[in-house]
């Protein structure tokens, strides 16, 4: 009988416990995905490549109805990279849409 009620108050538990963490991490409706037209590739900065840097470099674009890039923000990656990538997304073109927030990631390779 004891463990029966364990097993209970577990189940209990854990139904509890995936309806709050599903409840904390809400889906974002601004990252939608949008299909890229045009894409511009970004150039491997000289430093880099002089001291053989590679990395991963991540971006939010910001896109308008149009499916220009209004503005670029890193998340992460090497500064050296950074400004490269920023450059490159802000020239790409998205399809026409609701203005929405895109997340790019660009893998640089010495």
């Amino acid at each position: 009988m004891r463990m029966r009620q364990v097993l209970l108050l577990l189940t209990a538990l854990s139904t509890t416990l995936v309806a709050v963490s599903a409840a904390q991490s809400p889906q974002s409706s601004e990252d939608s995905h949008r299909k890229v037209l045009r894409k511009v590739t970004p150039q491997y900065p000289s430093e880099a490549k002089r001291i053989n840097l590679g990395g991963t470099v991540k971006i939010v674009a910001q896109v308008a109805p149009d499916g220009s890039v209004k503005k670029v923000e890193a998340l992460g990656g090497s500064p050296i990279l950074v400004q490269a990538a920023e450059t490159a997304v802000s020239e790409w073109k998205y399809a026409p849409g609701p203005e929405s927030k895109e997340t790019v990631e660009l893998h640089f390779t010495p």
